[in-house]
């Protein structure tokens, strides 16, 4: 079933904006005095609950720390959290532009596994999110992906049909999940590529709103 619309649905890091910056967990590790290796499998390893909004910063940070069997203060966190979200904190400007583009000839949206607070900073820096059809962080949906309720969520806030959705993402676990819920998905590489997938994608779908 389709409601013949057509919607790009963008990942966001990897895709319209930059992995985390090279040398940020290090950087980390020296703060707490931790081997960087140490460091960055505590930090992955504590990741899924904070991305999907089940985590607090706090506890999150909390979680990482004591892992590493150090001392948990306030201050530290803090200084972690804010050193964090400064290292997620780059986009691709060539890929922005691409993708404001695309609104003249589709809908456009996103769904990003971000933790909640990262997601205010990027909303707050980013001015171009505000102008998107939609919207989802998984700190903020409570689900993060390949779970097939953070795909469920797009179709249903943007009162679509799953074949309705182009996704974007540089994962192809993503994108394999969002192909088992019905949407159709490309695996990113660069932006020529991608506009070549979405120049074809496009005339085989009929125009909104017909």
């Amino acid at each position: 079933m389709s409601t013949d619309r057509n919607i790009v649905l963008f990942d966001l890091f990897g895709v319209i904006a930059r992995h985390q910056r090279p040398g940020a967990l290090g950087k980390m590790a020296a703060r707490c005095h931790a081997h960087t290796d140490a460091f960055t499998t505590a930090y992955w390893a504590c990741r899924p609950p904070y991305d999907a909004g089940q985590q607090s910063a706090p506890e999150y940070w909390t979680a990482v720390l004591r892992r590493l069997s150090l001392s948990v203060d306030a201050g530290t966190i803090e200084e972690l959290r804010l050193t964090d979200i400064d290292s997620w904190s780059r986009v691709d400007d060539r890929m922005v532009a691409y993708a404001q583009s695309l609104r003249d000839v589709a809908e456009v949206a996103l769904l990003s596994n971000i933790p909640s607070d990262h997601a205010d900073a990027f909303l707050a820096a980013q001015p171009w999110l505000h102008n998107l059809n939609h919207v989802a962080f998984s700190g903020k949906i409570k689900v993060a992906k390949p779970a097939p309720a953070a795909f469920h969520h797009c179709v249903v806030a943007m009162r679509a049909a799953p074949a309705d959705f182009l996704f974007v993402d540089d994962r192809g676990e993503n994108v394999r999940a969002a192909r088992a819920a019905g949407m159709n998905g490309h695996v990113f590489t660069d932006r020529d590529e991608l506009a070549a997938v979405i120049d074809t994608w496009l005339p085989t779908r009929r125009p909104m709103g017909k």
